[in-house]
């Protein structure tokens, strides 16, 4: 198994998998996130819920870390493996005629999203952690706010109008990312057999739908807070 994942079609399966955990992650994250606009109380609960389930904290928090992560790096040693194979050739080579404008450039549009992903982290999870682990705080309250916090912390972070232009480009590129990462997964799982349109025109609705939906979150914020 070890000699199967040193190899270039093992990374790109090891890509993949880990690709497929990550979008379905986002699809939960923006389910719950949507609630905060149709039910600040209902994002409440299941904010709590999630943020003091042990089984969310201590065993799918770790995992999904952990996928980030390997994703970005085994994108970025996939990268150069490739730009290796290539030689000098490459920058001379006429990549527009055989491949996509977001297939070229999938290693800037990650590192744009990992930028975002330690904002995210810096707004978010690192506040979240210090408030639960390092201050021992699991009551899901806040002083000065009525009832749960979560409605509030994420309202109050989409006042500044710097931070949520940041927000919408990252999701912009996270949107190209996954115009070709969707479909680039399948490939390498040989699923797009016979069901290249279906899996091209799902990717598409995906990488548009998802990105739109956490914009329009932040949005929605920015202007009703």
């Amino acid at each position: 198994m070890g000699g199967f994942f040193k190899s270039s079609i093992g990374r790109k399966v090891a890509m993949a998998l880990s690709a497929f955990f990550l979008m379905f992650f986002l699809l939960q994250h923006l389910a719950i996130n949507i609630l905060s606009v149709i039910s600040p109380e209902t994002f409440n609960e299941v904010s709590h819920f999630m943020g003091t389930n042990p089984l969310v904290q201590f065993a799918l928090q770790p995992v999904l870390i952990f996928a980030v992560v390997f994703h970005f790096v085994m994108g970025f040693i996939l990268e150069l493996k490739n730009r290796k194979a290539n030689g000098v050739n490459y920058a001379k080579n006429n990549g527009a005629a055989n491949s996509t404008w977001m297939s070229r450039n999938m290693i800037w549009s990650g590192l744009a999203i990992l930028a975002f992903v330690l904002l995210h982290f810096i707004d978010f999870w690192f506040p979240e952690i210090n408030t639960k682990f390092i201050q021992g705080d699991w009551s899901g309250m806040m002083e000065g706010v009525e009832g749960l916090r979560y409605h509030e912390e994420l309202v109050h972070k989409f006042i500044d109008p710097i931070r949520v232009a940041a927000y919408v480009v990252a999701f912009v590129f996270l949107g190209l990312h996954l115009a070709h990462g969707f479909t680039s997964a399948f490939q390498s799982m040989g699923g797009t057999a016979g069901r290249k349109k279906t899996l091209q025109t799902i990717g598409k609705a995906y990488s548009i739908i998802v990105p739109l939906g956490f914009i329009f979150i932040a949005l929605f914020h920015h202007l009703n807070h």
